[in-house]
C-alpha cells in the first residue's frame, strides 16, 4: 500500500536525520503509556499497513482468547525523542480490532468518538490543562523518596528554586516534540512545579499530556531526581492538580464569548458550565481515579471540594478567568478538580460530554459564589445548599454508576474496565493497615 503524503514526509525526514528506531505508543485504560519499538527499516510497512500485537496483557483491553489487536500510527504525532541523540522517534497509535474497526476500549478512540459528537453539534473542543508535579530526591540505590528537591515557594527563583535547570531542559524538549510551552514556574509546595502549554484541540492536547509526563520523568531521571504526578504524595502540603481550561468553538469563533453576557459568557457557555456542575460528581471517578486523589480533594488547600462556579474564586470547582478587553478567544471556564493521575483522553471525554448535555438541555447554572468557600462556617451543615465532590474513590464510583451521560461518554467496555480496576484498587487499599493506625491504636486499644 502506498504511503500518504504526510507519512512519506516523516519517513523521509526520519531517514535523513538518522533515526534508527521508532516507538509505537498508545495508552491503556488507566492512561499508562505503552510502547512497541521497531527499527526504521520496518517503519514504512507499519505506516502503510499497521502492526498486529497481543492486547491480552494490556490493562482494560481484551481477554486472552481475543488478544490479536492492530496498531495504526498517526503520522501527525511523529516526533524525535530529544534525549535519544536523534536515534529514536515516537509515533502515537490508534488501536483497532482489525485494519478497519476501531477498538472501543482504546482511550484515544473514546475521545475521538466524543469529539465527533461535538462536531455534529457544530462545535470544536479546545482545552488547556495545567499539570503540576513534584521533583523528589532519590536514595543511594536510585529509588524515589518523599524528600522534595528544594524548599522553595510559589514563583520563587534560584537559588531557592533549585529545579530551574531541570525545567530549562524539559521545556526545549517539549517544544522539540511540537508542544508550545507558555510558562514554567515553581509551585506552592516544596519541590512542586508547573509547566503550562498553550491550549489546542482536545485530541492534540491529550496526546501532549502523555508526552509531557513522559518527557518530564525522563529528564528528571537524568538529573538524578524522580518526577511524580501523584495527586498527594506528601501529607500536610498542597497536592498536584490538572486544572483544565476549556471552551467550544464554532465557525472559527469562540462560542463561549458574548459581549453582553455576565462575565462575557454566552448562553452556550452558561449551559456548558451547568452541565459540568450537573455531572461533576460522576466526572470525579474519571478525573480523579486513584485512592490517593481523595487525599487532595479536602477543604483547606487549593483543590476544590464545593460544587459551584465563580469568577476568579479559586475555592470554587469552576472558575471563570477574568476577561481581557479584545481577547475574545481567551473566554473559557476552568474545571479545577481533575488531577494528573487521570487518563486525559477519558477525562476530556467526560467533561465534554457533561458540557454538551448542558447545552442540549439548556441547563442554567446556579448563582455564582464569589466568597471564599473555605471561610463559610455553615457549609458543613448544608445550609448554603452547596454540594460537595465525592470524598472517596468508592463514593465517586457509586456516582459514576448512576450517571448515564458520563457512562455513554466512556462506552460500555471502558466503563466496565475502569470500574473494575478502581474497585480492585479501592478494595486493596481498604485491606491495608497503615502506620497511622498502628501509631494511633496499637498501644491504647
Amino acid at each position: 500500500m502506498a504511503l500518504d503524503e504526510k507519512s512519506a514526509a516523516i519517513l523521509a525526514d526520519a531517514k535523513k536525520k538518522g533515526v534508527q528506531f521508532a516507538d509505537l505508543q498508545f495508552v491503556d485504560v488507566l492512561g499508562t503509556p505503552k510502547n512497541g519499538e521497531i527499527t526504521i527499516s520496518k517503519l514504512e510497512d507499519v505506516l502503510s499497513e499497521g502492526l498486529w500485537f497481543d492486547g491480552s496483557s494490556i490493562e482494560g483491553f481484551t481477554r486472552i482468547f481475543e488478544s490479536d489487536m492492530f496498531l495504526k500510527p498517526d503520522p501527525n504525532t511523529f516526533a524525535i525523542l530529544p534525549w535519544s541523540d536523534g536515534k529514536v522517534a515516537r509515533i502515537i497509535c490508534d488501536v483497532y480490532l482489525d485494519d478497519k474497526t476501531p477498538f472501543e476500549g482504546d482511550p484515544r478512540n473514546v475521545l475521538k468518538r466524543n469529539l465527533k459528537k461535538a462536531k455534529e453539534m457544530g462545535y470544536e473542543f479546545y482545552v488547556g490543562p495545567e499539570l503540576e508535579f513534584f521533583l523528589f530526591k532519590r536514595d543511594s540505590n536510585g529509588n524515589p523518596t518523599q524528600v522534595p528537591h528544594d524548599n522553595a515557594d510559589y514563583f520563587d527563583l534560584a537559588p531557592l528554586d533549585e529545579a530551574d535547570t531541570v525545567r530549562q531542559n524539559v521545556v526545549p524538549a517539549l517544544e522539540a516534540m511540537g508542544i508550545e510551552v507558555e510558562m514554567s514556574h515553581h509551585e506552592v509546595a516544596p519541590g512542586q512545579h508547573e509547566i503550562d502549554f498553550r491550549y489546542r484541540d482536545a485530541l492534540t492536547i491529550a496526546d501532549s499530556v502523555i508526552t509531557y509526563k513522559t518527557v518530564t520523568k525522563s529528564i528528571a531521571k537524568r538529573f538524578g531526581l524522580h518526577a511524580s504526578f501523584m495527586p498527594k504524595p506528601v501529607a500536610g502540603i498542597n497536592g498536584s492538580g490538572m486544572h483544565t481550561h476549556q471552551s467550544l468553538w464554532k465557525d472559527g469563533r469562540n462560542a463561549f464569548f458574548s459581549a453582553d453576557g455576565k462575565y462575557k459568557l454566552s448562553d452556550v457557555a452558561r449551559h456548558y458550565i451547568a452541565g459540568l456542575i450537573e455531572h461533576s460528581r460522576a466526572i470525579t471517578a474519571v478525573a480523579n481515579p486513584t485512592v490517593n486523589s481523595y487525599k487532595r480533594l479536602v477543604p483547606g488547600y487549593e483543590a476544590p471540594v464545593y460544587i459551584c462556579w465563580a469568577m476568579q474564586n479559586r475555592s470554587a470547582l469552576i472558575r471563570i478567568p477574568k476577561y481581557q478587553e479584545g481577547k475574545h478567544s481567551a473566554t473559557r471556564c476552568e474545571f479545577r478538580s481533575p488531577d494528573p493521575s487521570c487518563n486525559p483522553y477519558l477525562a476530556f471525554s467526560a467533561m465534554l460530554s457533561a458540557g454538551l448535555d448542558g447545552i442540549k438541555r439548556k441547563l442554567e447554572p446556579p448563582e455564582p459564589k464569589e466568597e471564599n468557600l473555605y471561610e463559610l462556617k455553615d457549609l458543613a451543615s448544608g445550609a448554603n445548599d452547596i454540594k460537595t465532590l465525592p470524598g472517596s474513590l468508592d463514593e465517586a464510583m457509586a456516582e459514576l454508576k448512576k450517571d448515564k451521560v458520563i457512562q455513554e461518554a466512556l462506552g460500555e467496555h471502558v466503563l466496565a474496565k475502569l470500574l473494575e480496576s478502581e474497585k480492585e484498587q479501592y478494595d486493596s487499599y481498604r485491606l491495608q493497615v497503615s502506620k497511622w493506625e498502628i501509631d494511633r491504636y496499637l498501644g491504647v486499644i
